[in-house]
């Protein structure tokens, strides 16, 4: 592996920008290990994911600089084949790197690139659509879209602002559920289909979700008052939410999610789906390159 030719993905306009000005200490670090690229300015979503397609039916190793968006959507189209993808974190949250336990400085992604170790990850499914991390509605589709569309707040502060945005104008949803076959219904704020561990810059939703354990964590909060729940929103960053009485947590390897209004289905940041919506697990379909699971942070 370490002869092939790497193909440097990179969202220019990842992580407002940090990406291209980090692309220069990037090519130092490659052409100091000796590393053979070919880098390709992405343009979208679709054009990251055909010269990935492109690239590693001729041979080439995909590596993308950019959020978890990118990231997933080319992680989806590699998945299945024998291709790993590298990853260089570009994005504002770099939540599958954390959790695989790729280096946030670029020297060290870089070694780590030049070592090549694999692991191999599940991936998540939904309404045909491929994602890495975690899928979810409800809330989360409102302060999904308010950080989306945020230009004013950079860094991990926008999660925070999307959320207290999302809250003020919040109202119970009633949720569907159909888990390998149990059906439920949920009165509340949020249900998600956790491939990974973390979302949003570092927010621990499924503490025990692993990459590769062919299960999904689905992870739901009822109804409580808008005051306790913005109490509780620190606790998501280290995961300790999941013990209070309003957070439900089951696996599955299935979830169908319908709700009483529509909402919009986000997986690693993006907009993928609609409700209703079928998520399902692939186990360990996609190879990374990555430390091992027993060294990896978060996974």
């Amino acid at each position: 592996m370490g002869a092939a030719r790497h193909l440097l993905l990179v969202n220019p306009s990842a992580g407002g920008g940090r990406a291209r000005e980090a692309l220069p200490e990037l090519e130092r670090a490659l052409r100091s290990r000796g590393l053979d690229y070919r880098l390709v300015m992405t343009t979208g979503l679709r054009h990251g994911c055909e010269e990935a397609r492109r690239g590693a039916s001729g041979g080439e190793i995909p590596v993308v600089m950019s959020g978890d968006g990118l990231i997933g959507q080319i992680g989806g189209v590699l998945a299945g084949g024998d291709v790993p993808l590298g990853v260089i974190p570009g994005g504002r949250g770099n939540d599958f790197a954390r959790v695989v336990g790729i280096p946030a400085e670029i020297p060290a992604a870089v070694e780590l690139l030049a070592a090549g170790t694999t692991r191999a990850v599940d991936v998540g499914e939904v309404n045909g659509r491929r994602f890495l991390c975690i899928a979810s509605c409800g809330f989360d589709s409102d302060a999904n879209r308010i950080a989306n569309k945020a230009r004013f707040v950079r860094g991990n502060l926008v999660y925070l602002y999307a959320a207290l945005r999302a809250l003020a104008a919040w109202r119970p949803a009633r949720f569907q559920l159909v888990l390998d076959g149990e059906r439920r219904e949920v009165t509340g704020y949020s249900v998600a289909a956790a491939n990974s561990k973390a979302y949003g810059g570092g927010m621990y939703l499924a503490p025990d979700a692993e990459l590769d354990d062919g299960k999904l964590d689905v992870v739901y909060v009822g109804d409580v008052g808008k005051l306790r729940y913005l109490a509780n929103l620190p606790k998501v960053f280290k995961g300790t939410h999941v013990q209070n009485d309003e957070v439900t947590v089951l696996r599955a390897t299935e979830v169908e999610i319908s709700a009483d209004r529509p909402f919009a289905v986000y997986a690693d940041g993006d907009h993928l789906a609609d409700l209703p919506a079928s998520i399902r697990v692939l186990p360990r379909a996609l190879n990374v390159i990555a430390p091992g699971a027993a060294f990896a942070n978060g996974g």
